[in-house]
């Protein structure tokens, strides 16, 4: 069985308060866009193996798709050992959520595959041991995200005449770190209220609070994001703790932004 996770974007992102459980409560909108891995699934007679080729690199210790499997197996013995094969394009480390997303897609798959008849609820129970991000992938709809990421409310985003530029520089934050460089705070204005607002307005007031770290410690993701305004990008941010910048553009605008050679770069549509 193949399917084709894709990736995310954060319109706005606030870190409100650290938790006493080590967690961060957050506010944000994940917004699903059309950057896809493909991942393939069969049973298997033999030792669970997994493959991969793309933009794949990790080892089985940190592959976030074993440990899905691992996870399910662990309460479902019927589940056989499986041969897994992920193709990468989304961009791994980049604040795009491609790592969860591959997550959410094995847990769904094992799921169908093997006839569990796991509820969307328990999924996502599953999924949340994963990443915080990963039980928004079980859904892929439009949310706003508070707790950790995943307590999830749909919400319409008039955007389907938009295009969105994506460009990572190839620097890898560390989420980590960035959240130890944050100073919590509770915004004047709730993420949704923006988001309702015209897309103009965004630009002085949806706001990433990792960017402050971020562009501070790495002036080319700063210049990033001033580059695609200056190409006539409505909204440009970066997406979650870095270090892809995504720029907002009407459909009908020419996007003339040059990236750099060893920039990973695409022009991609939002799933709504």
């Amino acid at each position: 069985m193949i399917a084709f996770p894709n990736c995310k974007i954060n319109l706005g992102l606030h870190v409100l308060r650290k938790r006493e459980d080590g967690y961060h409560d957050l506010e944000t909108c994940f917004l699903p866009v059309k950057l896809q891995d493909a991942a393939e699934i069969v049973p298997s007679q033999d030792v669970t193996h997994f493959t991969a080729t793309g933009t794949f690199s990790g080892n089985d210790a940190d592959n976030l798709c074993l440990k899905a499997y691992h996870l399910l197996k662990a309460d479902f013995p019927q589940i056989t050992a499986i041969s897994m094969h992920l193709h990468k394009v989304i961009p791994a480390g980049a604040g795009l959520g491609g790592g969860s997303a591959d997550a959410a897609c094995t847990l769904q798959l094992l799921n169908k595959i093997f006839e569990l008849k796991i509820s969307l609820e328990q999924l996502s129970v599953y999924a949340l041991q994963l990443g915080s991000d990963c039980p928004f992938f079980l859904i892929n709809k439009t949310s706003v995200a508070t707790g950790r990421g995943e307590i999830l409310k749909e919400i319409n985003v008039p955007l389907k005449d938009y295009r969105i530029a994506l460009v990572n520089p190839g620097i890898h934050i560390s989420t980590g770190i960035a959240f130890k460089n944050i100073r919590p705070a509770i915004p004047g204005k709730a993420i949704r209220q923006i988001i309702n607002q015209p897309i103009e307005t965004w630009r002085d007031e949806l706001k990433n609070d990792f960017e402050k770290f971020v562009f501070e410690r790495y002036p080319l993701v700063k210049k990033i994001k001033e580059d695609l305004y200056h190409d006539g990008a409505l909204y440009a941010s970066m997406s979650g703790s870095g270090s892809t910048v995504y720029g907002i553009f009407e459909k009908n605008k020419d996007i003339n932004y040059k990236p750099q050679s060893n920039f990973y770069y695409k022009i991609v549509q939002p799933i709504l």
